[in-house]
């Protein structure tokens, strides 16, 4: 196992993983660690190169492939790639992913939304939603498209805030307490977001609900409030409760408020298990912004993890 800390990024030679890949070259550099660039080949089609074709697989080719695409993305002549180091791995791209993780002593993984396959509006990539299930590190995820070339200058003019969804669980204050360190670390507002759902069942619809929806509102900003006052002060800290559809909602905000960035928690119900619920899901299909997902080992990050965001492109302000 390699002790020294590094950011993974997967690529499947997409314009997207080629986007993820300049945003965990940006991440990388920033805190001086390894950057390992990951590719998983599928075991039947490599063997169907060797016998039904007669073209031989190797190792050494797909390392090439990479570092190709790695030149196309960065330039020929750029100094990132002299500090890039590659992995080829055969088997299931999520599991191979998570045992590169493991394996580097991985702070953050790095990958694009979307899978090679495409982008619609309600299409979420398979292996992202298998990774962010199980990973034990934090994990960002990016755009579908490469923003280009990107400069750290740039973080704060284009993230301009971030949106931290909130369930107000026990688990809502770690996570807010990370996402108050990035604000801290790039000077940007936080905004903690609590969608309250509307009741849903017959009896629901028969009933005089003014009073409990009030109570139910009520609740929540003291919830909402209680949470922003366990901050760090000094912050410009904004808690909003919002009313409806939670995934909607949420991305309704971050795209109102042009926010960049997203921190959410990986964590779903006791029933659903320790990981993404539909809510998550949801809101990685609908949002266009960076989402950095924070699994329930990783909530408190040391101080090198903090600045990890201080890569974001210019195309987010788009």
């Amino acid at each position: 196992m390699n002790a020294c800390p590094s950011v993974l990024c997967p690529v499947d030679f997409s314009d997207g993983s080629a986007g993820a890949l300049r945003y965990a070259a940006a991440i990388a550099g920033h805190l001086s660690v390894p950057l390992v660039v990951l590719t998983v080949e599928d075991p039947l089609l490599t063997e169907a190169t060797d016998v039904g074709t007669g073209v031989l697989w190797s190792r050494g080719e797909c390392e090439a492939e990479m570092q190709s695409f790695a030149a196309r993305t960065f330039g020929a002549e750029s100094p990132v790639l002299a500090r890039l180091e590659y992995e080829v791995a055969v088997g299931t791209p999520a599991t191979e992913t998570l045992r590169v993780a493991r394996e580097r002593s991985c702070m953050l993984i790095v990958m694009n939304a979307h899978g090679l396959a495409g982008s619609r509006k309600l299409f979420f990539g398979s292996t992202t939603e298998r990774v962010l299930r199980e990973t034990a590190c934090p994990v960002l995820v990016t755009p579908p498209l490469d923003p280009g070339e990107m400069r750290l200058d740039d973080a704060r003019r284009v993230l301009r805030r971030i949106v931290v969804p909130v369930d107000l669980t026990p688990a809502s204050l770690p996570q807010a307490q990370v996402a108050a360190r990035l604000a801290e670390t790039l000077g940007l507002p936080l905004i903690l977001v609590h969608v309250v759902e509307p009741l849903k069942s017959r009896l629901a619809a028969r009933l005089h609900l003014e009073g409990v929806e009030a109570d139910r509102r009520a609740v929540a900003e003291d919830g909402l409030a209680e949470l922003v006052t366990a901050l760090p002060q000094g912050l410009q800290i904004e808690g909003l409760v919002v009313y409806g559809d939670p995934s909607e909602e949420l991305a309704k905000v971050a795209r109102d408020r042009h926010a960049g960035l997203l921190v959410v928690g990986l964590h779903a119900s006791p029933v659903l298990g320790p990981r993404m619920g539909s809510v998550t899901y949801r809101l990685l299909c609908l949002s266009h912004a960076l989402v950095l997902a924070l699994p329930p080992t990783a909530v408190a990050p040391p101080n090198a993890e903090l600045p990890l965001l201080a890569a974001a492109s210019g195309s987010l302000a788009r």
